[in-house]
């Protein structure tokens, strides 16, 4: 089938842009048609509302919403929402709750909340002394020729912190820029932020035509771009758990074999990248979870997060791990830029549902929240992979996945599932029992699925 490429799409109705894509791509047009529709929602308006989050829709996509209870955090009882796809992430920070529950929960803390833009820019001057006291000159009107922007966010407390000329021109030849140090309240700001950047590069580009600082041929800059920044290496929180040694004793491992296995662990991810990547993915599954179901920008978390693992020059573990005076505590400390009001926050009603679960947290509560589940995700991932290994667990759970895919009556799952009471299942193990219970030859089964 050749598609031709189609002028105008986006102008197109949703109903229009569905048939073109139906037709132009399945070859079962109806049956394609009928699948986008089975996601939308029966209430209009509710529909209407997830058109409009972004461009192009046709349909909506659905990611189970699971929440994981029983988790103590500075003293007070939280269930997480996570909205998350994977197998056994949900039930490992369930369990990582009931752990440290019995143990006195979770400690968090914001370390600062402080984030970064830039005005990136070229100035072919040359003496970059006559550019830094033309800057100084007007430093003060990056402040007061922004005030209608930043009063609603000065009035909450926030606003612009700082501003500094970056001379970068060692890295790039004539590359300069405007840092700006913001802070945002309860929004993630990026909106509040990029304005004030844009408004700055016009201050920039105005005072630098009228100073008596520069010769002529020095007053000029190109502005290459204005931009916050997702690295927010001073947006920081830190969560921990702690306590004796001997309360670590579990399922037949003693304190002192759990302990010397779980800290060669951590350790192992904060010397060799190759495990540190796979360690912190961990710490994301609850880290993104949470952010999902929040209404928040996983992606710009993610990116930050890992940033912040390579600030030392070798990519490392997020997590920690200390034992001292008989003290174990494990503890991670992690850049967040989270929000609480703005964006979808207020509009689309899981996140809604998500905020009020969660006692309607601002900002700075939402981040010790969000931390919190990235230690425990990546604590009960460590405990399982230094006791009965990973597999044993994740396997079970996505056993249901496998038997989904073979269209598995409730019965049969319910008699597979039993039968790996106590094996570990694998795809091909629980294939060849379903042909068995069903009586069917499984190289055939297994051809009819690939097909």
């Amino acid at each position: 089938m050749t598609v031709q490429p189609i002028k105008g799409f986006s102008k197109l109705s949703k109903e229009g842009k569905t048939e073109w894509l139906i037709e132009n791509y399945f070859d079962n047009p109806e049956e394609a048609l009928q699948l986008l529709k089975s996601y939308w929602h029966n209430d209009e308006k509710l529909q209407r509302l997830h058109d409009e989050f972004i461009e192009n829709t046709v349909t909506n996509y659905y990611m189970p919403f699971g929440v994981a209870p029983n988790f103590l955090i500075n003293g007070k009882m939280y269930c997480l929402p996570m909205a998350i796809e994977e197998s056994s992430v949900v039930a490992a920070m369930a369990k990582a709750g009931n752990y440290w529950l019995d143990r006195g929960g979770f400690k968090a803390k914001v370390i600062s909340t402080k984030k970064i833009g830039h005005v990136h820019f070229v100035w072919r001057g040359g003496n970059t002394a006559k550019l830094q006291r033309f800057f100084d000159s007007i430093r003060d009107k990056f402040f007061e020729e922004t005030q209608d922007i930043t009063q609603n966010m000065r009035a909450r407390g926030g606003g612009i912190v700082d501003i500094e000329l970056i001379d970068r021109s060692d890295l790039e030849p004539n590359y300069f820029q405007l840092k700006g140090t913001f802070e945002t309240c309860d929004s993630m700001g990026a909106n509040f932020i990029n304005t004030i950047l844009e408004q700055w590069s016009s201050i920039l580009e105005k005072y630098i035509g009228m100073t008596d600082l520069l010769s002529d041929e020095d007053k000029h800059i190109e502005v290459i771009m204005c931009i916050l920044s997702n690295f927010t290496p001073e947006c920081l929180v830190r969560a921990e758990v702690s306590c004796p040694v001997e309360q670590l004793a579990d399922k037949g491992v003693s304190a002192e074999d759990f302990i010397e296995n779980f800290v060669r662990a951590v350790h192992v991810a904060e010397i060799e990248p190759y495990r540190a990547v796979t360690h912190n993915k961990g710490i994301m599954n609850g880290v993104d979870a949470l952010i999902i179901a929040t209404g928040n920008d996983f992606r710009a978390v993610e990116a930050c997060a890992h940033a912040y693992a390579s600030k030392d020059g070798q990519y490392k573990s997020l997590s920690h791990v200390e034992v001292k005076d008989g003290m174990f505590t494990f503890y991670i400390e992690m850049p967040l830029s989270l929000g609480t009001v703005g964006g979808i926050t207020s509009l689309h009603p899981m996140v809604k549902f998500a905020n009020q679960l969660l006692g309607k947290p601002n900002a700075e509560e939402l981040m010790k929240i969000v931390a919190v589940a990235g230690l425990a995700q990546n604590f009960s991932a460590l405990r399982s992979l230094t006791t009965t290994g990973i597999q044993k667990g994740h396997m079970k759970m996505h056993l249901l996945n496998i038997l989904n895919q073979f269209e598995a009556t409730a019965a049969e799952k319910a008699q597979i599932v039993d039968t790996f009471k106590n094996r570990i299942p694998s795809y091909q193990l629980a294939l060849e029992e379903f042909c068995k219970l069903r009586g069917i030859n499984a190289q055939e089964f297994a051809k009819r699925l690939s097909q």
